[in-house]
């Protein structure tokens, strides 16, 4: 069975490439063809107003994709919501909060005192990240994300960043920004389940604004758009940070070893990351995007700490773990964007908030 699933992972973002995977793409492609139909029928009903959207009373940015997997979209909310603090406008995050197991119509994360009002198995790890980050920042799970929008702005919200929102055609927004990946754009170029995309390439030109992410600097245009786009990377902090969030001292690795485990869609640029810290050994464990600790999962890293002097996990991860005592030290990396130059960025968002004002 892994090997299936590895063969298909492979082949939805590099394409076939053994028998099996030629007869798992092939097998597909009919389901993908009527699966691009039917979004592409979604967004003509939308666009025609034959199925409602929310239109707010504020600006709504959204930040999305349009592949299923990581592009950055958690630390380019971060970056955003930091970016309008500084500004001083009071913006709010709504987002679906996936992999969360909330009941509610919509939760806050993190209450104006600073409370968490539900946990992060609870609202998904992505929100509860982005809270505990900026916790003066209201943000909100729900699974219809108009109720979340109703919410924000009756908690006095002047901005809402709407997380991974590309293909949430039931609330309006004022600017869509699209996150690519430059390394591996639109995988394999088919919509799921061949593919990784979750829609048609063309409707990138829906995007107001295109980031790519994991830039070198051969990156360039995404294909088949014409508009705006940036350059931008993941930069790894220069530090450790303990779970709780303090700043471990810089010290020399070089004598020690480490466990280093990750539960994102691509844990490579978190692994050397690790590595350049100059542990003597490092042990790399992928686990799932989104990775529930059960007892399982537990037990298999407590194991682990008697052969290793200290563990290293995402900041995506680490909370997650806060309750989770390890004989051993466990630690975490932060991750913020770094841009080419923000200038077009910066020239849209006060585009967005000047038609407001």
């Amino acid at each position: 069975m892994n090997d299936w699933r590895s063969d298909y992972v492979r082949m939805t973002t590099e394409g076939p490439q053994t028998i099996r995977s030629s007869l798992l793409y092939w097998g597909l492609c009919p389901l993908s063809f009527f699966y691009a139909l039917l979004m592409r029928l979604r967004y003509s009903l939308y666009h025609a107003g034959m199925m409602a959207s929310y239109r707010a009373s504020v600006p709504v940015i959204s930040v999305g994709n349009i592949v299923v997997g990581g592009t950055g979209k958690t630390p380019m909310v971060d970056f955003l919501v930091r970016y309008f603090s500084r500004q001083g406008t009071r913006c709010a995050v709504v987002s679906r909060g996936y992999g969360g197991s909330y009941r509610q119509e919509v939760a806050r994360v993190i209450d104006g005192d600073g409370t968490d009002k539900v946990t992060a198995a609870e609202c998904g790890d992505e929100p509860y990240l982005l809270a505990r980050r900026n916790p003066e920042v209201p943000v909100y799970v729900a699974r219809k994300r108009k109720l979340g929008v109703q919410a924000a702005e009756r908690d006095g919200a002047r901005l809402i960043l709407l997380d991974d929102g590309f293909q949430h055609l039931a609330v309006q927004r004022d600017l869509d920004i699209v996150l690519l990946d430059a390394q591996r754009p639109f995988g394999n170029g088919c919509v799921l389940p061949a593919g990784t995309l979750r829609e048609p390439r063309s409707a990138l030109q829906r995007a107001d604004l295109v980031v790519m992410t994991r830039s070198g600097a051969e990156a360039c245009s995404p294909l088949r758009y014409n508009g705006p786009f940036l350059r931008s990377w993941h930069r790894p902090a220069a530090h450790l940070t303990t779970l709780g969030g303090e700043v471990v001292p810089q010290t020399d690795y070089s004598a020690k070893s480490c466990l280093a485990f990750a539960g994102i869609a691509r844990p490579k640029e978190f692994f050397q990351a690790v590595r350049n810290f100059g542990f003597c050994n490092v042990e790399e464990v992928p686990l799932a995007d989104h990775q529930k600790y059960d007892q399982d999962i537990l037990n298999r890293l407590l194991r682990s700490c008697n052969n290793y002097d200290l563990l290293i996990t995402t900041e995506k991860d680490a909370v997650k773990l806060s309750d989770v005592n390890f004989p051993i030290p466990c630690y975490q990396i932060g991750v913020e964007m770094a841009f080419e130059g923000i200038s077009p960025l910066a020239a849209l968002l006060e585009e967005v908030l000047a038609k407001h004002r």
